[in-house]
């Protein structure tokens, strides 16, 4: 799917597939027919990367990049990641807030194009004390399902521009609900999977 079609939808459900060696994530949009052609984007992360780099392609034939997230710098203690056009253009960047993110995850994104920038919490405190006592229990990554987290993104106004659910279950799901029409949707995106693939780091 092209940017200006990506563009148009607001609701975007995300599918995590892990394998040995690569971490997938498949985006479609909601709402649709089904099959394929609901495919929007599809991610690979390569486990042995030690610079993070994540790429979306538009579907699973992996035949065009749709757009790339990468580290900045694997020195930089403030976790900072360019989100990348497919030509290798600047979209926007996100970086998990380490201070702000004690009590709950916190990050911030700011666009390319001068729109404010954003700051993402966990929704709730008690769920994300919940989840830390969770991830301190020895051997729980053994076990087959993960707790569940949900986090808004907002403008210093208050303004909520998306929101992400990620589902209790066997396999990691999310819903991705952007609620700013301006707010690129590969920005989007690119930062909803981060908080799978790198909320733990």
């Amino acid at each position: 799917m092209d940017r200006s079609r990506l563009q148009e939808h607001k609701l975007f459900r995300i599918k995590q597939d892990l394998t040995v060696m690569v971490n997938r994530y498949e985006v479609t949009r909601e709402g649709g027919d089904g099959g394929d052609a609901d495919v929007v984007a599809y991610a690979e992360q390569n486990w042995r990367s030690f610079k993070e780099q994540v790429t979306f392609f538009t579907d699973r034939t992996k035949s065009q990049v749709l757009f790339t997230f990468k580290a900045r710098s694997v020195l930089d203690v403030a976790g900072t990641y360019d989100v990348l056009d497919e030509a290798g253009k600047p979209i926007g960047t996100f970086n998990k807030k380490f201070a702000a993110s004690l009590l709950r995850s916190t990050w911030g994104v700011t666009q390319e194009d001068g729109a404010p920038p954003l700051t993402g919490r966990e929704r709730s405190v008690f769920v994300a004390l919940l989840r830390r006592v969770w991830s301190a229990v020895p051997f729980v990554e053994v076990l087959p399902f993960a707790w569940p987290y949900h986090f808004d993104f907002s403008s210093d106004g208050g303004e909520r521009a998306m929101r992400v659910d990620k589902n209790f279950g066997v396999r990691d799901s999310y819903v991705l609900d952007i609620e700013s029409p301006a707010l690129d949707r590969r920005l989007a995106i690119a930062q909803a999977v981060a908080l799978d693939a790198l909320q733990e780091r």
